[in-house]
């Protein structure tokens, strides 16, 4: 297989939030980028849609117009129990809502227009550094090369840059499962419901049509045949909340968008010659707070440091210590945040108790939502 004529200074694995909008910074300080995306732009995936406003100047720099895009606001929150409980409060910071559909697309169309080159329907199968100042990626595509490698392929670490020393603790694997609908729902509040071993979320995204994003256990499937339906109908309804929405929506997918075999644990902001962003460095739990919040915070922690990296020529060893360092800054407490709050969530009992609790304690209750959003940047 041939090299390509091209080399890059930084070429980045995967094109979702982080990868694209590390790149469009990259590109903005005049840095060679390429982007590898698996898929063609524009598709869905399985995401909670959600964007705390934390985010919102941070986009607005990069050139997307959220403006002009009449993208719903969100300042209000409820959480229900299966036990028929609700527990409301504000969203003091807030958020809005956008599909991945479009903004997963918008950012490529603001990326190739800033000069990056992204190669969809590109699957990467190894990389390999050759010395400190070069990497050798091979792809469907062919061989390329790049002084720096970035990973922002999500929860699924790619055989490549799995690490011999990554934890072999056994986790629980979760299925995630997105729906598209349109139904009867304030646009400006997102809900969550419990259920035994799991969560839904609902929030209103573009074109006039809401998110219904949730999590199950991989077991729980299993018990409900393997069959999505079932696993709705026998699970998920025992919330009255959530079984009124579900038997009242109208379904604009044929199918639901279904991942499997997630599963949630630290693992590094570098492995294996790859500097990580958003769920590659660590999968994020959906009770971490904004997910796709924290995969922009970390793209945007990254790119200061790789065009100083660029520009002063320090070496590559200071460059891994100092994003390090940086990332555990940002969010370790952040996401421990969410390992803590999710082992209280899903719990028919634990759950109707803890929201009963924080209902009587408005302040306490802020007090945890504010650790899942993070300060405007």
């Amino acid at each position: 297989m041939e090299i390509n004529n091209n080399s890059y200074r930084c070429a980045i694995v995967g094109g979702g939030v982080a990868g694209l909008s590390l790149a469009i910074q990259l590109a903005d300080a005049g840095i060679e980028v390429i982007v590898f995306e698996k898929n063609t732009y524009p598709f869905h995936k399985v995401c909670g849609e959600y964007i705390s406003m934390e985010s919102w100047n941070f986009l607005l720099s990069l050139g997307l117009p959220l403006n002009d895009m009449n993208l719903p606001s969100i300042t209000q929150l409820g959480v229900s129990s299966e036990k028929g409980f609700m527990l409301n409060a504000p969203l003091d910071l807030g958020g809005f809502g956008i599909s991945r559909y479009t903004l997963d697309q918008e950012l490529c169309l603001l990326a190739k227009a800033k000069g990056v080159v992204i190669l969809e329907n590109c699957k990467v199968l190894d990389v390999e550094n050759e010395n400190e100042h070069s990497s050798l990626i091979t792809t469907t595509f062919g061989l390329y090369r790049a002084q720096i490698v970035c990973g922002s392929y999500g929860k699924y670490t790619p055989v490549f840059a799995k690490s011999s020393t990554e934890s072999k603790k056994k986790n629980i694997n979760y299925i995630g499962v997105k729906y598209h609908i349109k139904t009867d729902f304030p646009d400006n509040r997102i809900e969550l419901h419990n259920y035994e071993d799991g969560y839904c979320g609902i929030s209103k995204v573009d074109k006039e049509t809401y998110c219904m994003c949730y999590l199950s256990t991989s077991d729980k499937l299993k018990q409900s045949e393997n069959n999505i339906k079932q696993l709705e109908e026998t699970v998920l309804h025992k919330n009255p909340f959530l079984k009124r929405i579900f038997l009242e929506a109208e379904f604009i997918f044929k199918e639901p968008i279904v991942i499997s075999n997630i599963s949630f644990h630290k693992k590094s902001a570098y492995a294996n010659g790859i500097f990580l962003v958003g769920d590659a460095a660590g999968s994020i739990t959906p009770l971490c707070g904004n997910g796709m919040s924290m995969g922009f915070r970390a793209s945007f922690v990254l790119s200061r440091l790789l065009v100083s990296f660029f520009r002063t020529k320090t070496s590559k060893t200071a460059l891994i210590e100092a994003y390090q360092d940086a990332w555990n800054n940002e969010f370790n407490f952040r996401i421990q945040t969410g390992y803590y709050l999710q082992s209280l969530f899903g719990k028919k009992t634990t759950t109707h108790l803890v929201l009963k609790t924080l209902d009587k304690f408005p302040a306490v209750t802020q007090k945890i939502i504010g650790l899942t959003h993070g300060k405007p940047f």
